[in-house]
């Protein structure tokens, strides 16, 4: 297995399915028996989804509601796709925790660095809620947070399209796909991969980042052994 410990981003939108809100039950199983399957071959696993599929923020704010109060209802729409995948790992023979970048203690464990490192080798898929804890951070920064925090080896970020692209190929159909990017050029070429802050704490602590397609069956596993698919990220 060429990556041990990972940090797996996913998006909150892919919870979604061909829904047009909320979770997508079958979607949701197929994103946990994927992670399971991983488990089960040796992988130490930590996910942070995103709450998009339920409340965005910025999308709040530009409607009325304020940005601090906007971004804490994203954080808690984090939290209950966090216990929506937890609840399904769980439902496999999986073990699994949720911490929280909130305090919420009757739902989840604080969360910490050195805590989540002795879940994850203990066999736990650690799940990772509450974005940072604080407004005006994504859960893309969230997710660089994590993966510095639990000293992973790389972030996964799971997505629908295989890599990362020239321009987006669902709107340009000759848009190229980038085999491996440096974080500047990804930045400077103005590709929506992560936003600049998740960008500079990913170079700045050297952590790598391979964007791949989360929806073909299988794809997790052999992302994790190592086979060349999607677009990887360096410093």
């Amino acid at each position: 297995m060429k990556y041990k410990r990972v940090l797996l981003k996913l998006s909150g939108e892919a919870l979604m399915g061909n829904q047009q809100y909320g979770i997508d039950p079958q979607r949701l199983d197929d994103y946990a028996e994927e992670i399971a399957n991983a488990v089960r071959e040796g992988a130490q696993i930590a996910i942070v989804i995103g709450g998009g599929n339920i409340f965005r923020g910025l999308q709040g704010a530009s409607k009325g509601i304020d940005r601090v109060q906007g971004d804490s209802m994203g954080m808690l729409a984090t939290v209950i796709n966090s216990i929506a995948i937890q609840s399904t790992l769980q439902a496999k023979g999986i073990k699994t925790v949720l911490l929280s970048g909130l305090y919420i203690d009757k739902i989840a464990e604080t969360m910490s660095g050195p805590k989540a490192i002795e879940y994850l080798e203990n066999g736990y898929v650690v799940v990772i809620g509450g974005g940072t804890g604080n407004p005006y951070f994504t859960t893309d920064t969230g997710s660089a947070l994590r993966a510095i925090e639990i000293k992973a080896d790389i972030i996964l970020k799971g997505t629908r399209v295989d890599g990362i692209y020239t321009a987006d190929p669902e709107k340009d159909p000759s848009a190229t796909k980038y085999e491996s990017i440096t974080y500047d050029e990804a930045y400077n070429k103005n590709l929506k991969v992560m936003d600049l802050t998740a960008f500079t704490m990913c170079k700045e602590n050297n952590m790598p980042m391979l964007v791949f397609d989360m929806n073909t069956k299988g794809n997790l596993t052999k992302v994790l052994s190592g086979e060349n698919i999607g677009t990887l990220v360096t410093k």
